[in-house]
């Protein structure tokens, strides 16, 4: 049974580095699963459904969970040309315990997606808790029941890496050594009165904390690795079940707001933005995550490189000048001070063999995803 203390987080405290160093030098290289049934969890999920797609192309098996029936009804339909290869079962709440049990039994991996994203939690722990009872509950299922299981991939976020409250006038390269230790703080310290991302970005970071540690602790008793990916923000056309775009998810949602909608004045435009990835990137990293033997027990992140909102609203609006507005006219992409923040992504490149798609491409099909749904 898995354990967890509200505030403490039940988390040792070790520092981030030689936490993460420590966890990498304990672990024995596994083989690296090529083929079987991959379980993923939050099947129904923005990213999900990419991951799922792209098991399925690169000839794995898949079995979904979902929180309830009627989520797995779409699915179904969109990988019936998977006959047996894709099935969906029901996980209600995956914080119980035994939650997952009956369902890696006979799986060779997994990736676990599912988490709490939202940014209206009152209290620290209604993101935290959930957060790291999913992920804990996922693994010791592997542990405990898993017999054939021989990677886990878990998706985290570059949540888990960034630094707050950055020097307006320097650009910090953030590579997979960095850890959010300060919002966790913030958590600890302010409680409720800590900001809406700080609980958010905490979440994912004790969630990742959890699960390095998990495997550290366990080593002895489980015959598979552990990869984390981290990923920014990321974007791109939606193959998830989504019939407005008010109802699309956190991500997905800014850039139809910020792009197509044109919320953001020019000056705004032109001067704020962060870091991306596209969704099917993102997906294409779980299943190299799963392929690449050199990818056990590393953490990854998973980045196309940085981005002002005025780069996305020009190709955008090329694309569809009707519908989506230019922004700053007298913009010039190679004037503007590209980022305050910018994640490493040679690990992912070098080790996992990752090439990016271009913000040209993400953007063309997100528009075109768009029109496609008659959003435009």
């Amino acid at each position: 049974m898995c354990q967890y203390k509200s505030k403490s987080w039940g988390l040792t405290g070790q520092t981030s580095l030689t936490f993460l160093e420590t966890c990498h030098r304990q672990l024995t290289r596994m083989p690296a699963p090529t083929s079987g049934t991959v379980l993923v969890t939050g099947a129904n999920g923005y990213i999900a459904v990419w991951v799922i797609k792209s098991l399925l192309d690169a000839g794995f098996a898949v079995r979904g969970t979902v929180r309830a029936e009627s989520k797995g009804t779409y699915l179904r339909n969109l990988f019936k040309s998977a006959g047996d290869k894709f099935d969906v079962v029901v996980v209600e709440d995956i914080t119980k315990e035994g939650a997952f049990d009956e369902h890696v039994q006979d799986v060779a991996a997994i990736a676990h997606t599912a988490t709490p994203v939202r940014l209206d939690a009152v209290e620290p722990d209604e993101l935290i808790i959930p957060a790291m009872r999913g992920t804990l509950e996922i693994l010791n299922a592997a542990r405990t029941h898993g017999r054939y299981v021989q990677r886990v991939v878990v998706l985290s976020s570059t949540a888990a890496v960034t630094r707050p409250d950055l020097d307006p006038s320097t650009t910090l390269v953030l590579d997979e050594s960095s850890w959010n230790e300060a919002e966790v703080a913030q958590c600890r310290e302010k409680g409720r009165d800590a900001t809406p991302l700080a609980k958010y970005r905490a979440s994912k970071t004790l969630a990742e904390r959890a699960a390095w540690e998990f495997v550290d602790r366990h080593r002895a008793e489980i015959a598979w690795d552990l990869v984390v990916l981290n990923p920014p923000f990321v974007y791109g056309p939606a193959l998830h079940q989504v019939d407005l775009p008010e109802n699309l998810n956190w991500s997905a949602k800014e850039w139809f707001d910020k792009v197509v909608k044109g919320e953001l004045d020019d000056v705004v435009l032109a001067n704020s933005g962060m870091n991306y990835v596209d969704v099917r990137d993102m997906a294409l990293a779980h299943v190299l995550a799963l392929q690449t033997p050199q990818a056990g027990g590393n953490r990854f992140i998973i980045s196309a490189g940085p981005y002002k909102w005025q780069d996305f609203a020009l190709i955008a609006h090329r694309i569809a000048p009707e519908a989506i507005p230019a922004g700053k006219s007298s913009y010039e992409p190679t004037m503007v001070k590209r980022a305050q923040k910018i994640y490493d992504n040679r690990k992912a490149i070098e080790i996992l063999g990752m090439k990016f798609r271009t913000m040209e491409e993400t953007a063309r099909d997100t528009v075109e995803d768009f029109k496609a749904r008659g959003w435009l």
